[in-house]
């Protein structure tokens, strides 16, 4: 067996695991090899998924973090990111990168969103096989189950129906990069895994009026209002939508936790087993940030999936929950924009919000 840090063959994944069969859980202890000294490569490091991972992957006190930036590695150019694991190494993977946006930027830019998102997951996981990660872990996205899924949404809900069509584009791509470490699995015996986060917030997150998701959208709006002297705050849709969110750095535990302790085909839910309406959000966000705003919901703006709500039972089972209440986590949350994020919109050097990020 080739130790972490060490050249393996292209074959590794089959001749250390043997080519799994449909629902094999791989136990022969490979993830007990995920300590400090491991080689981890965090794909999208400099996004809201991807900061948290390394926030964490530090203070667990990993230091062979291998962090390329989108200008040194295309992830849509599959010969460079071939060329850059034949020489980086890597022995585990975080697989967070992606173009991401919220219902204007996936309604405005459907063709970037399924492009970037099934090249960038294609050229990864093809490239992890070739040159012999240990392990992989990807991120899809809860928007991926079906429109009108049961509530909580179980993992078997994947593919029992029509998608949202405000995200299908993106969630289609979400969906080929889950089925993309199932046949690496079983053709190859590759240990990919897959998680499926709830709605996410936190620092590091996009808060670019056009193109931010719900919470850092929302945030936004209300400080802007709050800085121009004004008092209404306009929110898309009735508020009557209801939806789960989760603090980033809470998903970063979990994808850890999972990494270590998780080997199977099947995708597992990340959530907190909590939803409310986006009505209810906004009165929230309006107490942190502007306390006098009113809000003035526009029922002629898609409202998107009328509810959101992960059934995470599964990972509850195997010890895992979250630490972070909304409250506190969307106090959190506006102090980092407050500190940080607001110069940075402002500034030209800030990279086009949606681009991939790697």
């Amino acid at each position: 067996m080739a130790l972490v840090g060490q050249r393996r063959p292209r074959e590794f994944c089959s001749t250390l695991l043997g080519v799994s069969i449909p629902g094999q859980n791989i136990t022969d202890g490979v993830a007990l090899m995920f300590d400090t000294e491991a080689r981890v490569y965090v794909a999208g490091h400099r996004g809201l998924v991807g900061s948290a991972i390394v926030r964490r992957l530090r203070q667990e006190g990993f230091e062979r973090l291998l962090l390329p930036t989108r200008a040194q590695l295309d992830l849509r150019n599959q010969a460079d990111v071939d060329a850059w694991f034949e020489e980086s190494n890597p022995g585990y993977v975080f697989l967070a990168a992606g173009t991401v946006g919220g219902i204007w930027a996936n309604a405005t830019r459907p063709a970037e969103f399924i492009y970037d998102n099934l090249m960038i997951h294609a050229t990864v996981v093809h490239a992890a096989y070739r040159h012999g990660a240990t392990k992989l872990l990807y991120l899809g996205s809860s928007c991926s189950y079906p429109r009108e899924a049961e509530q909580p949404m179980p993992e078997e809900a994947l593919l029992t129906g029509p998608l949202e069509p405000t995200n299908e584009p993106y969630a289609m791509a979400k969906i080929a990069g889950i089925k993309l470490c199932q046949a690496y699995r079983r053709q190859y015996g590759c240990d990919f895994i897959s998680v499926m986060p709830t709605n996410l917030y936190g620092p590091q997150d996009n808060f670019e009026t056009e193109s931010s998701h719900v919470i850092a959208a929302l945030m936004r709006r209300f400080h802007d209002v709050r800085l121009s002297g004004e008092s209404q705050v306009r929110v898309w849709g009735t508020g009557t939508a209801r939806r789960e969110f989760m603090y980033v750095d809470d998903l970063a535990d979990a994808c850890l936790f999972l990494m270590k302790e998780y080997s199977d085909e099947d995708h597992i839910n990340i959530g907190t087993g909590q939803d409310l309406e986006i009505r209810e959000l906004a009165e929230m966000i309006r107490e942190i940030v502007f306390p006098g705003a009113e809000i003035r919901f526009e029922p002629d703006k898609p409202d998107g999936a009328p509810r959101k709500l992960l059934d995470a039972s599964r990972l509850r089972a195997l010890g895992w929950q979250p630490e972070t209440g909304l409250k506190e986590g969307l106090r959190k949350t506006y102090s980092w924009f407050c500190e940080n994020n607001h110069s940075r919109i402002e500034s030209d050097k800030t990279p086009r919000p949606g681009e991939p990020i790697p």
